[in-house]
């Protein structure tokens, strides 16, 4: 298949089904070529448009971003999470995005520090909702799951397996104890917010030396994907509507973790004004991906995409 990235925009959207059957952007599906499924989820599209050998070392690339000393240190993300109890275990309800002032990222992480430690890490507050450990060893790290792929869902199912994985699962207890009494989450709770009862471990790696895209530059707010454009020597501009109107061919605009009613309501103008004078790939988190040069709109005989 010949690659349009160069000569059309690209838009990042959330999944194909959260978008119903009115929405006005399965019109411009109708009318344009279906192209062959791509990556799907965040890491997947993340990994589709900046491809970075062994995975994506996410906790070096947002250290990096964020203060500029990730160095030659292999580094993991120990972001802010929230765990529910349930009847058949626990489940992570939110992680990275619990409103935490730098004050309070700062005291809950005080008594978590001998402890990180004692295993031969330092950890590291970079901002309130990223946290990260400074591996202090080159030693192989087990497979840590992504946040989107435990959101929701048993953690014990996405805690590190077998005898590698062991020392982490202590780890990962000790941190909840201590979360669980600490003062700060006493306070959020009074306020109506969720505790911070526990860290997510993910991301782990060095900084990878070089990353490549086939992208012009972005359009998005995600630090991730920020910090992997910067790595790959792209602009990176923040979204807004005066941005994604003047968005040019070869550009990615991220809209992956918008709703379905705020592309309407925010995005939504914009994006038919480009597909009226650019062609414009549109990739779904869950993999289907469409092209609409501006002629399609011509096709008015096709209906919206079901």
């Amino acid at each position: 298949m010949t690659d349009t990235s160069s000569n059309s925009i690209e838009c990042w959207l959330p999944n194909l089904q959260r978008f119903d059957p009115s929405h006005p952007l399965r019109l411009l599906l109708a009318r344009g070529d279906r192209l062959e499924d791509g990556a799907v989820g965040y890491l997947g599209g993340l990994a589709d448009y900046f491809p970075c050998r062994g995975g994506i070392p996410a906790a070096a690339l947002t250290r990096e971003h964020l203060l500029g000393d990730a160095g030659d240190a292999s580094w993991l993300s120990a972001d802010p999470a929230w765990i529910q109890p349930d009847l058949s275990g626990a489940r992570l309800l939110a992680c990275g995005q619990l409103q935490l002032t730098m004050d309070e990222a700062q005291s809950l992480a005080r008594p978590l520090k001998p402890v990180f430690g004692d295993a031969g890490m330092i950890l590291e507050i970079s901002s309130p909702d990223r946290w990260h450990l400074r591996l202090l060893s080159q030693s192989p790290l087990p497979e840590f799951a992504a946040p989107e792929q435990a959101l929701g869902e048993d953690l014990y199912e996405h805690l590190p397996q077998g005898h590698d994985g062991r020392r982490w699962r202590a780890l990962f207890n000790e941190v909840q104890v201590i979360l669980h009494q600490h003062p700060v989450n006493a306070e959020r709770r009074a306020r109506g917010l969720p505790p911070v009862n526990s860290l997510w471990l993910w991301g782990g790696g060095p900084l990878p030396q070089r990353v490549t895209t086939r992208l012009s530059g972005v359009i998005g707010d995600d630090l991730l994907l920020s910090a992997l454009a910067r790595r790959a020597g792209i602009p990176v501009e923040s979204r807004d509507v005066a941005s994604v109107n003047a968005a040019r061919p070869g550009w990615l605009i991220d809209l992956q973790d918008q709703s379905a009613e705020e592309i309407t309501a925010t995005w939504w103008p914009s994006l038919q004004a480009l597909a009226k004078r650019q062609p414009l790939k549109l990739s779904f988190a869950s993999g289907e991906r469409w092209l609409h040069r501006p002629w399609h709109r011509l096709r008015f005989w096709r209906r919206g995409v079901r």
